[in-house]
C-alpha cells in the first residue's frame, strides 16, 4: 500500500508545485525532524505558504480519492481565513515556550473562538492520513447516500478550504451545492444552475458580497435570497450587505446544524413570499405584485383614497344563457371573463371581484400610479378589442356585446368582511357612480364621469354627452363618451 504522506507528495508533484526530488528530499528529513512532508518543503525552501495552502485546499475538494498527509491546525486556520500569518507565528512561538496546544493559545490570545477551533479541528481530523478498515467479507463498505430534498444551493467564496466544508456540510443535510471561488462566474452561472438560495463570503478580493448581492438582487434572479457568509465581526460590513438585500447573515464559525437552519428559515420565508405574489397575482398584475412585495408600502385595511373604478357587463349574456346547456354557458362565460380580465392585468389595474356576466376592477388601490385613470381607459378598449376578435370567431347566436363605465374619486378602500372571510375592495359614492354608468352605457359603449374625463383629458377629449340622471343622486351626473379619436391618442399613450 502507498505510503499516504508519500501519496501527498505525489499530489504537489501533479500540481506542478514541486519535483520528484524535492519530494524524496523531504521524506529523507522526516526521520531526522519529525516534520510532515509539507513542512519540510516550507523549511526546504520548494513551496511557499501561500502554495501548500492552496495544495491542501484543492487536495480537500478530492475527498476519498487522496489520503493527505495531515496538515498542522495553523495551516487550516489559515485556509478559514480565521487568523492572519502573524497570528499564527505569534502562537507557534508561545508555544515553543509553554508547551501548550496551538489552539488553546489562539483562543486564550483572542485570535478565534472556540466555535473556529473546533471547526478547523473537526476539518483536521477529516484529513487524516488514517485510512479506512478494509470491509468484511460480503459488506459493502459505500457510505449510505445523503437525502435529497430537491433544493440547489450556490456557494461563493474565494477560500477552497471553507467552500468544502460547507460543500459537505450542507450536502450531508441533503442539499445539491455548487461551489464558486470566483464570484464573477458565479453571477455569470445563475441562470443556468437557477440555484434556490445563495450563500456569499462577505470578504473577498474584486468583488465583495455586498457587492454579489447589490447585482443579484438588481437582476433577473432578484428573488433568490442571499445569505451572507462572514467571519468579520464589523457590524457595517454586515449592515451593508443587509441593505443590499441579503437575507441573512452566518458567522464562519457557526456549525452546519445552524447553518442549515438558517438555509432552512430563510427558504421558509421565501416560499411564504412566493405564496404571496401567486395570491395577489391571481388579482393584479405582475408589476403590482413585485412593487407591493418590494416596497410594502400597502394598505390593506380601511384607508382614503383616490382611484379609478371600471364596471364591465356583459349584453344579451342572460338571453344567451337560458337557451343553452349549463356547461356550454360556463365555458363561454370563463373565455370572456378571461379575456376582459386579461386586459384588466396587463394595463396594471386590480380585478376587484367577478359579477356574474361582468366584473369591477381598480387602479389606484392597493397601489397607486400616475396614470390609473388613463390605464383603465386602455383596458377598457382592451376589452372591447378582445370581445370583438372572440365574436369573429363565433356563430350569430354566441355573440356578445359589452357596456363598460368608468368613474375617477375618493373611495374607501380595505378589506371588508368578518374574522373568518375577507376581501380586498372599494366602497363610496366613486364606485356607486361607475357602477351605474355601466349599466347606462349601450353595447359597445365605454361611459366615464366627469373625474375620469378630467384626469385623461390631455390625452384626448372625450365626447360630452347631456348629464343624466343616476339613481341615488339628486343632481344630474355630468357624462362623457370615449369616441374613436380618444381610443387613438389613448391607445398611443398605452404603457408598452
Amino acid at each position: 500500500m502507498t505510503d499516504p504522506l508519500r501519496r501527498f507528495g505525489d499530489f504537489l508533484i501533479s500540481l506542478g508545485l514541486v519535483t520528484e526530488g524535492q519530494v524524496r528530499e523531504a521524506l529523507a528529513l522526516q526521520p531526522l525532524t519529525g516534520s510532515r512532508v509539507g513542512e519540510a518543503l516550507l523549511s526546504l525552501g520548494y513551496l511557499t505558504r501561500g502554495q501548500l495552502q492552496r495544495a491542501l485546499s484543492l487536495a480537500v475538494q478530492k475527498g476519498d480519492a487522496l489520503v493527505l498527509d495531515r496538515p498542522p491546525l495553523g495551516e487550516i486556520l489559515l485556509g478559514l481565513r480565521y487568523v492572519d500569518e502573524g497570528q499564527v507565528a505569534q502562537g507557534l512561538e508561545a508555544q515553543g515556550r509553554s508547551g501548550q496546544r496551538l489552539g488553546e493559545l489562539l483562543v486564550e490570545h483572542g485570535a478565534i473562538d472556540h466555535r473556529q477551533l473546533y471547526e478547523a479541528l473537526g476539518l483536521q481530523q477529516r484529513m487524516s492520513p488514517t485510512l479506512p478498515p478494509e470491509p468484511s467479507p460480503g459488506v459493502t463498505s459505500a457510505r449510505p447516500p445523503a437525502p435529497v430534498n430537491g433544493l440547489r444551493l450556490v456557494v461563493i467564496d474565494d477560500s477552497e478550504l471553507a467552500c468544502a466544508l460547507v460543500h459537505e456540510g450542507l450536502g450531508a443535510q441533503g442539499y445539491e451545492v455548487t461551489c464558486f471561488n470566483d464570484p464573477f462566474l458565479a453571477l455569470e452561472q445563475l441562470d443556468v444552475l437557477r440555484p434556490d438560495l445563495v450563500l456569499t463570503d462577505l470578504d473577498m478580493p474584486g468583488l465583495d458580497g455586498s457587492e454579489v448581492c447589490r447585482r443579484l438582487k438588481h437582476g433577473p434572479r432578484a428573488p433568490v435570497p442571499v445569505i451572507l457568509l462572514t467571519a468579520n465581526d464589523a457590524d457595517e460590513r454586515r449592515v451593508k450587505g443587509l441593505r443590499e438585500g441579503a437575507d441573512d447573515y452566518v458567522n464562519k464559525g457557526a456549525s452546519m446544524e445552524e447553518l442549515g437552519a438558517r438555509v432552512e428559515s430563510v427558504l421558509r420565508r421565501t416560499r411564504e413570499t412566493e405564496r404571496l405574489r401567486r395570491l395577489f397575482a391571481r388579482y393584479t398584475s405582475d408589476a403590482v405584485v413585485e412593487e407591493i412585495l418590494r416596497s410594502g408600502d400597502v394598505v390593506l385595511t380601511g384607508e382614503q383614497r383616490v382611484v379609478t373604478v371600471l364596471f364591465a357587463d356583459l349584453r344579451n349574456f342572460t338571453a344567451f344563457a337560458e337557451s343553452r346547456p349549463p356547461e356550454e354557458v360556463l365555458r363561454l362565460l370563463n373565455e370572456v371573463l378571461g379575456q376582459l380580465a386579461d386586459a384588466v392585468l396587463e394595463c396594471g389595474g386590480t380585478l376587484d371581484k367577478f359579477l356574474g356576466d361582468g366584473l369591477m376592477a381598480v387602479w389606484g388601490a392597493p397601489v397607486t400610479h400616475a396614470d390609473d385613470a388613463a390605464l383603465a381607459v386602455s383596458a377598457a378598449l382592451r376589452m372591447h378589442e378582445a370581445l370583438d376578435a372572440l365574436n369573429a370567431l363565433r356563430p350569430e347566436g354566441a355573440r356578445f356585446e359589452l357596456g363598460i363605465g368608468l368613474n375617477t374619486g375618493p373611495v374607501l378602500a380595505g378589506s371588508l368582511g368578518s374574522t373568518r372571510r375577507t376581501e380586498y375592495t372599494c366602497i363610496g359614492d366613486t364606485v356607486n357612480v361607475a357602477s351605474r354608468l355601466c349599466a347606462h352605457a349601450a353595447p359597445g359603449e365605454t361611459l366615464v364621469g366627469e373625474g375620469t374625463s378630467l384626469a385623461v383629458g390631455h390625452l384626448g377629449r372625450f365626447e360630452a354627452l347631456a348629464p343624466v340622471r343616476l339613481e341615488g343622486k339628486a343632481l344630474p351626473v355630468p357624462l362623457f363618451r370615449v369616441t374613436p379619436q380618444s381610443n387613438q391618442a389613448l391607445a398611443a399613450a398605452r404603457r408598452p
